[in-house]
């Protein structure tokens, strides 16, 4: 890559905390990750409170026909006193008889089938040697009793290197599942630089996986794949190094490190970024407004948290003070750090009551938190800014860059709106 400099926060002293933590589950994954693979199914292995939240959170109206359903252990499994392995034999040849549309079944596990040691690879090893080749049955783990919920894309993700095609031919597969029309955006960029035989993981159909080998180069879309990317390495394939494609200067530089794989001349990726570029200038500049000069505080959530605040920072002229990441990833996070200036306090991990206290302190003019501390930050006076909100909204790449802005000058903005009432609230009190 070209023009990074080799300082900013990479040998910032990092403040790591452990204690209490306030974060989904990696089955909340499952949200997008249904919408993605279209001939995919997620069969969690749960209690009702893992239905619920899925129902809930993926807002599935009662006529659709979803892609993700709970099998449900009741106390007779808690306690041993049913054979899981039976039951989980019977309930996916169900479902399998009754949607003959599936081709990749996950099984998922959660909470409570690890707290009672329920072996579901076994049970995917079995399952896909019984139903292959029409359906390939694998599975990972969504529980949130030690991660964080993007870790269940993840934990999906590695699960299928294994399985993927072995090549010697030479590609380029882009990792992260990515809503379709932005994935479209990437691919037609690296298209017209004339970057050929690039493939998606995921796929959007079990067909169409990516095959891989030693002569496959890599590029991660989202910052929170470490497992992937080991996986990805065990296999023979090589990573490409990039900043994030947040924002304008974020997709430039990782277009221009793939681009710098495949020889891609600067009259060329010029020609290619150049329109794009200015339009997502252009659209960054009109949030700007709102976020120049304002501070923010990020809690720990998702894993974009380093890159947004890079994003933040550099092209919307905020201040970081502090940026809180639920685990800090050396290797993804070193051209993210380098380029995030010096000043703000990183931290990895969390106990929330001392992270409450310094966020209090700092009296950030936005704070990005998840949904459980919003409301009361709110009422103590903070404006905040939903975390899961950034990962659920397409904000990749150029033409979403201005989106991206929005999301955090949109508190900003309301609170502006509203400041103007407060007196006559308080009067009528």
């Amino acid at each position: 890559m070209k023009d990074l400099p080799e300082i900013g926060c990479s040998n910032t002293p990092v403040l790591k905390q452990r204690g209490q933590r306030e974060v989904f589950c990696g089955l909340t994954g499952i949200i997008w990750l249904h919408r993605k693979m279209q001939d995919a199914f997620f069969l969690v292995v749960g209690s009702r409170t893992c239905a619920h939240l899925l129902q809930s959170a993926a807002g599935v109206m009662i006529f659709a026909q979803p892609r993700f359903g709970t099998a449900i252990l009741e106390e007779k499994d808690l306690a041993g006193l049913a054979d899981s392995q039976t039951e989980i034999d019977r309930e996916v040849a169900r479902l399998l008889a009754r949607r003959p549309d599936i081709k990749q079944l996950f099984l998922v596990g959660s909470c409570p089938s690890e707290v009672i040691k329920l072996d579901l690879a076994k049970a995917a090893q079995r399952l896909s040697a019984q139903f292959a080749p029409h359906v390939r049955v694998l599975n990972y783990s969504g529980s949130g009793i030690e991660t964080t919920f993007t870790q269940g894309e993840d934990g999906c993700l590695a699960a299928m290197v294994p399985v993927l095609p072995a090549t010697q031919d030479a590609g380029l597969v882009l990792v992260g599942a990515l809503p379709d029309v932005v994935e479209d955006q990437a691919l037609a960029l690296l298209a017209d630089m004339g970057i050929e035989n690039v493939t998606c993981l995921p796929a959007r159909r079990a067909g169409e996986m990516p095959a891989v080998g030693p002569n496959t180069c890599f590029a991660l879309v989202q910052p929170f794949l470490g497992d992937t990317l080991d996986a990805l390495q065990k296999r023979g394939a090589r990573h490409i190094p990039a900043p994030f494609p947040f924002g304008a200067e974020g997709t430039t530089l990782w277009l221009r490190a793939v681009a710098d794989v495949y020889g891609v001349s600067d009259e060329v990726f010029a020609r290619v970024t150049a329109a794009p570029r200015a339009r997502a200038e252009k659209a960054i500049a009109a949030a700007t407004e709102t976020l120049g000069g304002k501070s923010v505080f990020f809690f720990p959530d998702s894993q974009l948290e380093i890159p947004l605040a890079r994003f933040l920072t550099r092209e919307c002229g905020m201040t970081a003070i502090e940026v809180g990441t639920p685990y800090l990833h050396r290797d993804l996070m070193a051209s993210e750090l380098a380029l995030l200036a010096q000043g703000p306090v990183i931290s990895e991990g969390q106990d929330v009551d001392l992270q409450l206290d310094r966020a209090r302190a700092a009296r950030a003019d936005l704070t990005v938190c998840g949904l459980g501390l919003a409301n009361p930050l709110e009422a103590e006076g903070l404006a905040t800014k939903w975390a899961i909100e950034l990962v659920f909204t397409p904000v990749h790449f150029y033409e979403q860059a201005g989106d991206l802005a929005g999301l955090f000058a949109r508190p900003l903005r309301r609170r502006a709106l509203l400041a103007p009432l407060a007196p006559v609230v308080e009067a009528a009190e």
